[in-house]
């Protein structure tokens, strides 16, 4: 990866390998997602001050290292993720590519405020998004997305996702309809924790995905895709296909899903499945969950009319909304 400094510039993309085989040389993905990254390190004289991020500390080349390699393994497994059933189809090729567009540094702490209903000073977007101007970032430059690299430690609250454009805000939040900058473009704002690693960081993009489908079509989504725990469909972040309770990622009871030949109306090719198949990892898992979701040439059907590429609401949301598209044709 080729990082600048001015922080970070924009790394090269990367396929990854699904389980295992080697993979392919890649199409052209259909969507480009850019993005910004934004960086707070409350530093003092190269230390991560602890006090500030209440549990993370070490040395700022240390902790900014860490930053930039999960960086580089979330764009890895978010493009991975992207490529339908490619779990069986090595030669699929990914709905989405991630740029980042430049890469920004505080070397302070996160503004805050003290926003009702939270015990801890809730991290401040309007005032991040002023800072960062993310109107020109977003109207002039067509970013998408906003990482911010921060941390929680208990002393701050914080968005896993937070929303902002002409369609309101759909995102893992309250959806306080002022907590954001709204512009005439779509943006969403990624809040991660640089005291965890990438698996936390994707976490916060699955839970993004069920909101926006969820919106879009709860009874397809919700209901048919997602289904009931123990039903045999194909699950959600929390929860795999044999998950009994949330964060059920190494469970060995083996049951049998269609998640492998998902079918809105059933009738798909059922497999015995449980945490093996992705290794009782709970990154492999959202990967694996990823690939599953509907995506490019899937030739699935709905009462008769075909399934649309739902990677379509992530990489363009506003397209998708002008069209008034959904989950099917």
């Amino acid at each position: 990866m080729k990082w600048l400094r001015r922080i970070f510039g924009a790394p090269e993309s990367k396929a990854a390998t699904p389980a295992g085989q080697a993979a392919p040389r890649p199409a052209p993905a259909r969507f480009e997602v850019p993005v910004l990254l934004v960086h707070y390190f409350p530093a003092r004289d190269g230390t991560i001050d602890r006090t500030a991020t209440g549990d993370v500390g070490g040395s700022l080349d240390g902790i900014r290292a860490h930053a930039q390699a999960t960086t580089d393994r979330v764009i890895e497994a978010l493009e991975q993720g992207s490529r339908f059933r490619a779990y069986k189809n090595p030669a699929a090729a990914p709905s989405l590519r991630y740029t980042v567009v430049d890469s920004l540094e505080f070397l302070e702490s996160l503004p805050t405020w003290r926003k009702p209903g939270h015990r801890v000073p809730m991290t401040d977007y309007n005032a991040i998004m002023a800072r960062i101007d993310a109107r020109s970032w977003v109207m002039e430059r067509g970013v998408k997305e906003v990482w911010i690299w921060g941390y929680h430690g208990g002393v701050v609250d914080l968005w896993e996702s937070n929303m902002a454009g002409p369609w309101g805000d759909i995102s893992n939040s309250d959806r306080d309809p002022h907590d954001l900058p709204v512009f005439d473009r779509t943006y969403t704002v990624y809040h991660y924790n640089y005291g965890r690693g990438p698996s936390e960081a994707v976490e916060d993009h699955m839970h993004q995905i069920e909101a926006v489908l969820r919106h879009i079509d709860p009874e397809l989504f919700w209901n048919r895709f997602v289904g009931k725990p123990g039903e045999g469909r194909c699950g959600w972040a929390h929860y795999p296909p044999n998950g009994v309770r949330d964060y059920d990622w190494r469970n060995r009871n083996v049951v049998w899903s269609d998640i492998e030949d998902w079918r809105p109306d059933g009738g798909g090719q059922q497999i015995p499945i449980n945490c093996d198949r992705w290794n009782g990892d709970s990154l492999q898992w959202f990967i694996y969950w990823m690939q599953s979701l509907p995506g490019a040439n899937n030739g699935l059907r709905y009462r008769s009319r075909p399934l649309t590429n739902w990677w379509t609401f992530i990489g363009d949301f506003d397209g998708a909304m002008r069209a008034r598209l959904g989950l099917v044709e």
